[in-house]
């Protein structure tokens, strides 16, 4: 859904010159549909129904995005068998089309899962989004950036993880180096990252390095404020397993992290854990914050994000409260309905739009 109010002009293969453009960007969290190891613990009708909550907001807005936790195989090994806290995921590969018809265009493999099958696994994965037109990225070496074109905009897509397979968000330095060549051929960025300690205590966001089992998982307000400092126009996490706050940088949005959103099973949804949401934000042709909603979906076990009466904006609160705890100097606000704006400043007033 590009909204055009004046012509839009190319010029130079793809700079934008229309002041009154705007993209709508649908963000989510994990996604592990179902897995087939050790033994197959798989959705009903094949995920037939999974997004059915979902799909026309996916649908609706100009690129729908999402961290794909683990991998689309439908054999092979696991280098983690034996291993304590054994979480190996292996999704058929015929899933593929249910993000398809969900409304995906791009996924992050930059996650601790991208390997739980090796290479095979990884090579696996990418044929089978390659199949249904799914743009990825995050495997150091492989796939580190992708570019899709949207309206005749040049969307860059940079997904970053911690683990030593992915394109590493903890060496700060290499990651303005891919941003800088990822801006010089693209209107607008979009950084995933994959990181934070794990669990329903870390729905805040620190200052500094967050670790989990004797691993760096990453200062992420660093890392958020580096890839926007650095041309990136929208960042957003996945990895702590619950939702976190949002802001907003130099007119650039941020949200820490977006949860499980479609994770029926072996990841558990209790609480917090369960909450699922959608956000959709709308940029500027410069890739400034306008406007955003927090959609709110609950899961439960076997089933995909869906609606729940009584709960239409649980996860919209949430959100907001850790928002205006964390970054309370942030540019954004978020109402009781889950819609996101701008906080104006002047020099008599402060004004929201």
């Amino acid at each position: 859904m590009f909204r055009l109010l004046l012509t839009l002009t190319i010029w130079a293969g793809h700079s934008l010159t229309c002041l009154s453009a705007s993209l709508t960007i649908a963000l989510t969290g994990d996604i592990m549909m179902g897995t087939t190891y050790p033994t197959p613990r798989l959705p009903r009708r094949d995920g037939k129904y999974l997004f059915r909550d979902t799909r026309d907001i996916l649908r609706q807005a100009d690129l729908a995005v999402g961290n794909l936790e683990g991998t689309l195989c439908d054999k092979g090994e696991t280098r983690k068998e034996g291993k304590a806290n054994n979480y190996a995921f292996r999704t058929p590969t015929s899933y593929a089309w249910w993000l398809k018809d969900a409304g995906y265009d791009f996924v992050s493999m930059a996650n601790n899962h991208s390997f739980d099958f090796g290479i095979e696994g990884v090579i696996s994965t990418e044929h089978a989004l390659r199949q249904q037109g799914i743009a990825f990225a995050g495997i150091a070496g492989r796939s580190e950036t992708a570019v899709v074109m949207r309206q005749g905009v040049r969307i860059g897509l940079c997904a970053l993880g911690h683990n030593s397979y992915t394109v590493s968000h903890l060496d700060l330095k290499k990651v303005g180096k891919l941003l800088k060549q990822l801006r010089q051929q693209c209107d607008i960025i979009i950084v995933s990252f994959h990181g934070g300690a794990e669990g329903t205590a870390q729905s805040h966001v620190p200052n500094g390095m967050e670790g989990f089992l004797g691993e760096r998982r990453g200062a992420l307000r660093q890392l958020a404020h580096h890839c926007i400092d650095h041309g990136a126009d929208v960042v957003y996490g996945h990895g702590p397993h619950v939702v976190r706050g949002i802001e907003v940088y130099k007119g650039r949005f941020i949200a820490y992290s977006l949860g499980n959103f479609c994770t029926p099973f072996g990841i558990s949804l209790q609480g917090v854990s369960g909450y699922a949401p959608i956000v959709a934000v709308t940029i500027d042709h410069k890739g400034r914050f306008q406007k955003g909603r927090i959609y709110s979906f609950i899961q439960s076990y076997g089933a995909g994000p869906r609606k729940q009466d009584g709960k239409r904006f649980l996860v919209a609160h949430q959100m907001k409260a850790l928002s205006e705890t964390d970054f309370p100097h942030s540019d954004a606000w978020i109402d009781l309905h889950g819609n996101i704006g701008l906080i104006r400043y002047t020099r008599r007033s402060l004004t929201t739009i």
